[in-house]
């Protein structure tokens, strides 16, 4: 079979193929189709269902192009991984607008359907959870988010939190005081702060009592009105935890909670304030729950593999389990 697609813009075509051709390598590899170009038309030949698939995604990398956006092989990858799971159109809508712009003048973006999702949440929801593995941008985003209600004048704090639980050594073992025990918690935390805002505007922020980085236990007993509140890492909160952080809630304030189950540190797992929250809560207006997979990881590709990877071997055990019980 041998489809068409017209380009009227030839140097589309050129951020198409990428640097070296890889992007288009990446497509001719994946789906074993041939792709060639004269002028401003692109060639797909191969067999049928494999060339629909290949014109549907050039097709999405085309528009994404056209919104001004750059390709990379990682995007290539993500709209290869989506297959018949959306259209073209809703992949570009990826590119439009922005949540707000770094300090070194970077659009930050969701990258993908999943993380679109999560910031549509965020703007339509008092409380918003993200709940997936690592590289998925959940804090990333949250922050970004904040930035950008702090920068509009839609809540005057920014405050950021996550539990001081240990993942392997003792904070009694750490030197220094509290403060330098637990900032390598929040240094998550800090480094999205200072890629959003700068460390200079960060530190005056942090200065007026704009910006709060500080552990979970810091919240209790306090009211956060006007506020956009983040709970990072927060499967590592007890039910009790969890119940006092979301009851915090001020008037004209935000919450977002992030955390992965599959990275529980907590002496026993199964009582994860973050397991339980999303049970109880599932069903309460205003409250948006929202999963990532690890089709939404935008680091290395090898983390999307080792996620993939822990992804399966936890459900081989758990039906290992579940046959040897039975």
């Amino acid at each position: 079979m041998e489809k068409s697609l017209a380009v009227t813009n030839v140097g589309l075509i050129q951020g198409l193929f990428g640097s070296q051709d890889e992007n288009i390598r990446l497509i001719q590899d994946e789906l074993g189709v041939n792709i060639v170009t004269r002028g401003g038309n692109i060639k797909i030949i191969g067999l049928d269902n494999e060339v629909e698939k290949a014109y549907k995604c050039v097709t999405a990398l085309i528009k994404i192009l056209e919104s001004g956006d750059e390709i990379s092989p990682q995007q290539v990858r993500y709209v290869l991984s989506m297959g018949d799971e959306t259209t073209a159109d809703e992949i570009a809508k990826l590119s439009d607008g922005g949540i707000c712009v770094s300090a070194t003048g970077k659009t930050i973006k969701p990258k993908t359907l999943g993380q679109k999702k999560y910031v549509d949440a965020i703007d339509s929801n008092t409380i918003t959870f993200g709940v997936g593995p690592a590289g998925t941008g959940k804090t990333y985003l949250a922050v970004s988010m904040a930035v950008r209600a702090f920068k509009s004048h839609s809540i005057n704090k920014i405050i950021l939190t996550r539990p001081a639980v240990e993942a392997g050594e003792k904070l009694g073992f750490l030197p220094g005081d509290l403060q330098t025990k637990v900032d390598p918690y929040l240094r998550p935390l800090y480094d999205a702060l200072f890629e959003m805002l700068g460390a200079e505007s960060f530190a005056k922020y942090q200065e007026r009592g704009n910006i709060e980085v500080a552990p979970l236990a810091y919240m209790r007993g306090r009211t956060l009105d006007e506020a956009f509140v983040i709970l990072d890492e927060a499967q590592n909160t007890s039910p009790e935890q969890m119940k006092m952080f979301l009851t915090r809630l001020g008037f004209n304030s935000k919450m977002v909670i992030t955390g992965d189950v599959t990275q529980i540190d907590l002496p026993d797992p199964r009582k994860s304030g973050l397991i339980e929250a999303v049970k109880v809560l599932k069903n309460v207006p205003d409250i948006g729950i929202i999963y990532f997979s690890e089709k939404d990881v935008v680091r290395h590709k090898l983390v999307q593999d080792i996620v993939k990877a822990y992804e399966q071997y936890n459900n081989r055990e758990r039906m290992k389990k579940t046959r040897e019980k039975a």
